[in-house]
């Protein structure tokens, strides 16, 4: 992926509603340029976290990726949709937010993210990343927007970190949390293995406080793209009224200049942020290591074979 353009689509959206999501989405993807060529294969990429706690805030709404992949199949597109949960499979977790029932009918494929193929990072990290990634032709990046304990925002950076297969996610987690910037650097530089595609996020019903499970409902009634995600994020720290630099994962690409990571740079086709800005919206004000303790590592992985 190519973190070049720096236009963010930002559009107000009340509910959950099919087509008025399925219209939000051809609105954004006008405004900023995407095409979906009929007969490629694209990969819908939700943020799924879990099936065993706040599912139905914690993860992308069912009718936002509904919508998308109906747009897509429109379009022509093979459509796939999966993830590497924290816990559990990706079907699992699509039965238990209601993402299966929401698709039933359409020509979509679910998958659980397997088959690790490693890819070496800019760093030198090898890390394995889903077989269904190389796979695609373009990806589609569903990120819910929500506040993170350990990394103070969960948007479009951080969402690919679902394309880490299983257990290599906590791992690296481990491994890494406590060195300087590694795992922020490490997320940054999985973008560069990623395909090209656009990022789509589902902020109708935003969580704040908490996160990345244990938040509360925030109304923020906003649907944000970009073809860049680092821009996405940059313009979604605004509209919620946060400093960026709380965000560690903000703080490593401003400090690598990744086009997109500065504010005034960017630009708003559709509406400004300040037209759909938030007030109210709360990040954790103090944040958890990002290392887990290795007794929390083996017990996540007990957890993820149980509910597997």
């Amino acid at each position: 992926m190519e973190l070049r353009e720096c236009e963010v689509g930002l559009v107000a959206c009340r509910q959950y509603d099919r087509q008025l999501l399925k219209d939000t989405v051809q609105a954004l993807c006008d405004a900023l340029g995407f095409r979906v060529s009929a007969g490629s294969r694209v990969l819908l990429k939700p943020n799924l976290v879990s099936a065993v706690r706040n599912k139905s805030l914690a993860c992308t709404h069912p009718e936002v990726v509904a919508a998308v992949a109906e747009w897509c199949v429109d379009q022509g597109a093979t459509v796939r949709v999966g993830d590497s949960p924290a816990f559990g499979s990706a079907l699992s977790v699509m039965a238990a937010c209601g993402i299966s029932t929401a698709l039933k009918g359409l020509p979509v494929t679910m998958i659980n993210f397997e088959a690790p193929q490693p890819v070496r990072l800019a760093s030198g990290l090898s890390v394995g990343v889903a077989r269904a990634v190389g796979e695609c032709d373009c990806m589609v990046n569903l990120p819910k927007i929500k506040a993170h304990g350990q990394l103070y925002m969960t948007l479009a950076v951080k969402n690919y970190f679902g394309t880490v297969v299983g257990f290599r996610k906590p791992w690296l987690h481990a491994r890494y949390g406590d060195i300087d910037n590694r795992f922020e650097g490490m997320l940054v530089d999985l973008l560069g293995v990623m395909p090209a595609g656009i990022t789509l996020a589902d902020g109708v019903m935003a969580m704040h406080k908490d996160g990345p499970v244990g938040g509360e409902p925030f109304p923020l009634h906003v649907l944000a793209g970009g073809l860049n995600p680092v821009a996405v994020d940059s313009a979604l720290l605004d509209v919620l009224g946060l400093p960026p630099k709380a965000s560690p994962v903000w703080r490593e690409c401003y400090r690598r200049n990744i086009a997109g990571s500065k504010f005034v740079d960017l630009s708003f086709p559709l509406a400004r942020p300040e037209e759909v800005a938030a007030e109210g919206f709360l990040a954790p004000a103090r944040l958890r290591p990002v290392s887990f303790h290795p007794w929390r590592l083996l017990r996540g992985a007990m957890k993820r074979i149980m509910v597997r």
